[in-house]
């Protein structure tokens, strides 16, 4: 597989990020036989029905790395492929078992984890992966392959990992990281649709913190530091919801602003969230891991599934 570069995938992804809504496109799931994955794969189901969308299970390996030999025979498969084989078979059997109305679709597919998902993100609604694989295997879908995937993709990314209650979806709440709109628009958007898809309520947080720095009498405070503060995040947190919310008068919102770092702030909340959503920037031109402070911290130790959603440039 080329390199990404000026005219490698990674410019192609970018492309293609814009007017992908306008057709049914699957969720794709990661799936190696883990017990992250299996978890993945049971969210999944239940999203792909939430937002009538189907299904589609990849497990993607070197196997060939593992063999070492050629085997006797053209007619010997190695076993590692058959295992990939038997992996997507079995998760697809776990999805059909949990939602019989799903489409299910697999593939199995000989190349790098992170750049098969990264490269099925082109024709997906979102990425999901566990957050722990197997990890006895270098070059199954790892903990590390799912960073890389949030990292990079052009498509929503859900790492599902939390406790029973979030991963259950019991809470009723959708947990909105919002930042700036250089990072947060689509997150907005993403956020809102969820909360209208599940008929659950949208809190909606944005933390604030003074310059270390600043006294009362700094220029263009009013009133005490805190409260101007406080004041300026509400405004902003207003401004940024409004598109969203007329476009769904239906979600039921909660605006909360806190004074706060925001990782901080979004991880403890997230223990009381079904699904925490953050925005996050691509660079154009920049093929390195993509994935602020918030995001990265959500993704170690937020306790329900996570949501990385791109800003399209």
């Amino acid at each position: 597989m080329p390199p990404d570069g000026p005219d490698g995938p990674g410019r192609a992804r970018e492309g293609k990020a814009v007017g992908r809504m306008a057709r049914e496109l699957p969720l794709v799931v990661g799936v190696d036989g883990s017990d992250g994955s299996l978890a993945a794969v049971d969210w999944a189901v239940d999203e792909a029905a939430r937002h009538g969308v189907p299904l589609r299970l990849v497990h993607a390996s070197l196997w060939e790395r593992y063999e070492g030999v050629t085997p006797s025979t053209s007619l010997e498969r190695p076993s590692e492929e058959v295992m990939a084989e038997h992996v997507v078979a079995s998760a697809a059997e776990r999805a059909r078992r949990r939602d019989p109305d799903v489409k299910i679709s697999t593939d199995v597919r000989p190349e790098d984890a992170a750049e098969a998902l990264l490269n099925e993100g082109d024709n997906a609604s979102a990425l999901i992966t566990g957050s722990r694989g197997r990890g006895a295997l270098a070059g199954l879908l790892l903990g590390s392959v799912g960073l890389a995937v949030a990292a990079r993709a052009h498509c929503p990314v859900i790492v599902v990992r939390g406790d029973r209650a979030g991963l259950e979806g019991t809470h009723g709440r959708i947990l909105l990281g919002v930042g700036e709109p250089a990072t947060g628009g689509d997150a907005v958007r993403f956020a809102f649709r969820e909360a209208a898809a599940r008929a659950c309520t949208l809190d909606a947080v944005r933390a604030w913190r003074r310059p270390a720095h600043e006294t009362a009498g700094s220029p263009g405070l009013a009133g005490t530091p805190a409260r101007y503060h406080e004041e300026r995040a509400a405004a902003r947190l207003d401004e940024l919801l409004r598109d969203a919310a007329a476009d769904h008068p239906e979600v039921r919102v909660r605006r909360t602003v806190l004074e706060g770092p925001a990782h901080t702030v979004l991880v403890e909340r997230s223990a009381a969230g079904d699904l925490v959503v953050v925005g996050v920037r691509r660079r154009q031109g920049h093929f390195g891991l993509q994935l602020g402070r918030v995001a990265h911290a959500l993704l170690h130790h937020a306790d329900c599934p996570v949501a990385v959603v791109p800003e399209r440039v």
